[in-house]
């Protein structure tokens, strides 16, 4: 028999790839890694241990959360481990990814740290959980660098900058930004590297706190405002097309600025960049104008994480732009 030569631990977080309905059809975590991996085939040269970091729905998580389960990544790596394979739930998968990628233990180490998960239930007759979860660790125990984090579903290794669940129910969930031509992920990638390059030691703890408010026709201040009172210490504007809100938006952008409370913009679209080429008092432009930072290739859920993690790191308004915004 041939001797393991490669140590991959798994870590459970709960999600959908854990949970069970019980007698009223609700699904809830219920099914600790260890059982996950009952019947799923591990190559001869790899041993797998597993452990239960947290069993609760994805959506539940926090930023600290979170932060906890790449902790727990780090640990195991400092541990021995060759791999880690996390167990995660599908709504806030990526920005979960995210915060592992942006961990100062993980984001250089080049050893694989791959979060993984399902659509489908333990209990479903067809889950796709065990099929991922094979495909994870046969990446994982691949003697291929990988620094940072990645996903793996439905057969694809899919880098995190940019990835995003693109499906609901369909077990081909999630996908890349671009192709490996496209620009938007040369977007992503050096944004990744400037991010990296102006956040040294590790993130403070605990979180600080960033909305996120979605811009639609018609939308006045008043989530602004709200997040502000709440003690929010940065915002994202989800806005429609290419980065673009109205007037009353670019007010309340300049009073947040005034105020030391940095204002990233996003957009919404599927595809392409955000950018500020439209004026008319609340496009692009006049938010830019008014201080706000374009985020041009990565979609709200993952600029908050970001901007998180840079305020945390101290950085203010100047030099979040200058990780976000293209040279």
């Amino acid at each position: 028999m041939t001797a393991p030569t490669r140590r991959i631990t798994v870590l459970g977080t709960g999600g959908t790839v854990a949970a069970r309905s019980d007698a009223a059809g609700v699904l809830a975590p219920a099914t600790v890694p260890a059982d996950l991996l009952s019947g799923v085939p591990v190559p001869g040269h790899v041993a797998v241990s597993a452990r239960e970091v947290m069993a609760v729905d994805s959506a539940a998580l926090s930023l600290d959360d979170m932060g906890r389960i790449a902790d727990a990544a780090a640990d195991a790596l400092a541990g021995g481990a060759d791999g880690v394979v996390v167990l995660h739930g599908t709504d806030t998968l990526t920005e979960s990814a995210l915060v592992a990628d942006l961990h100062p233990a993980l984001r250089t180490d080049p050893r694989p740290v791959l979060y993984t998960g399902a659509q489908r239930p333990a209990d479903h007759p067809r889950p796709d959980g065990p099929a991922n979860l094979a495909t994870a660790l046969a990446a994982a125990a691949a003697d291929t660098p990988c620094p940072g984090a990645a996903v793996v579903f439905a057969g694809q290794t899919l880098p995190v900058w940019g990835a995003a669940k693109v499906h609901t129910t369909d077990p081909d969930g999630f996908a890349a930004a671009g192709a490996a031509a496209d620009p938007v992920t040369a977007g992503l990638a050096a944004t990744r590297d400037r991010a990296l390059a102006a956040m040294t030691g590790r993130t403070p703890g605990p979180w600080p706190r960033v909305d996120a408010v979605l811009l639609y026709p018609g939308v006045d201040a008043a989530a602004i405002v709200a997040a502000r009172r709440a003690g929010a210490r940065a915002i994202v504007l989800a806005a429609m097309g290419a980065g673009n809100a109205n007037p009353a938006i670019a007010r309340a952008v300049a009073e947040a600025t005034a105020a030391g409370v940095p204002i990233v913009v996003c957009t919404e679209v599927a595809h392409g960049p955000a950018f500020a080429d439209y004026g008319g008092g609340g496009g692009g432009a006049d938010l830019v104008a008014a201080g706000a930072v374009i985020s041009p290739w990565l979609r709200t859920q993952q600029t908050r994480v970001l901007l998180a993690a840079l305020l945390a790191h101290g950085l203010g308004r100047d030099a979040i732009a200058r990780v976000l915004t293209e040279p």
